[in-house]
């Protein structure tokens, strides 16, 4: 199957998918949308009442505020690929629980993989525990960590940047790193070649 393929067969399977108690008030689940050869993936924490209502990610105020921070660095929205650690939209905007990732989590790789994206950027704490289980998002953000050949970094969730207006402009910041890093991401090897399939082990991680 081609990339597109695979997107393709995920969003479907996330529309009827029934593995956690998520999909009882599900109106629309969102999988993720972008270009399925996107270098950049971005990676949120659940879908909101808009998401949930539209079935695309990151429409909301949030969303909105995505846009811009991908305007203000030469990026555009459909040039990226963005999706979420959980595909369908937990009651009231509450935080995912452990089943809810779990059961999310081989739809998230699978994307991953089909896409191959050479940057992920987590969005929340959720998300970026996915890939740095003990990491604090308040002493890690900005941060580039290298693990299986692409860059994973950390940044806070547009969200709370608009709750808490003191996270604005540290976000801000964190994004106008993101071109330099999308280059030095262009340096490293497949992960597949690198490492063949396994996560770098903590003490070999590349900081930047």
């Amino acid at each position: 199957m081609t990339p597109e393929q695979i997107l393709r067969q995920i969003h479907e399977e996330v529309q009827i998918c029934t593995k956690c108690d998520l999909h009882f008030s599900r109106k629309h689940g969102v999988s993720g949308a972008g270009p399925a050869n996107a270098d950049i993936m971005f990676i949120g924490e659940g879908p909101g009442f808009h998401e949930n209502e539209t079935g695309i990610p990151f429409v909301g105020g949030a969303g909105r505020f995505l846009d811009d921070l991908l305007e203000s660095i030469g990026i555009k929205r459909d040039e990226v690929f963005i999706g979420n650690v959980v595909k369908c939209r937990p009651p009231g905007n509450r935080d995912p629980q452990t089943d809810e990732l779990a059961a999310c989590d081989p739809y998230l790789e699978r994307q991953i993989n089909a896409v191959n994206p050479k940057v992920i950027v987590t969005l929340g704490r959720f998300s970026m525990a996915k890939f740095m289980p003990n990491a604090k998002i308040s002493e890690n953000h900005g941060q580039a960590v290298n693990i299986r050949g692409r860059l994973i970094v950390a940044m806070y969730h547009p969200a709370a940047a608009l709750h808490q207006r003191s996270l604005r402009p540290i976000l801000e910041a964190d994004f106008a790193r993101l071109p330099d890093l999308i280059v030095q991401a262009n340096e490293f090897p497949e992960f597949q070649d690198e490492n063949d399939g396994k996560e770098t082990p903590p003490e070999q991680l590349s900081m930047f």
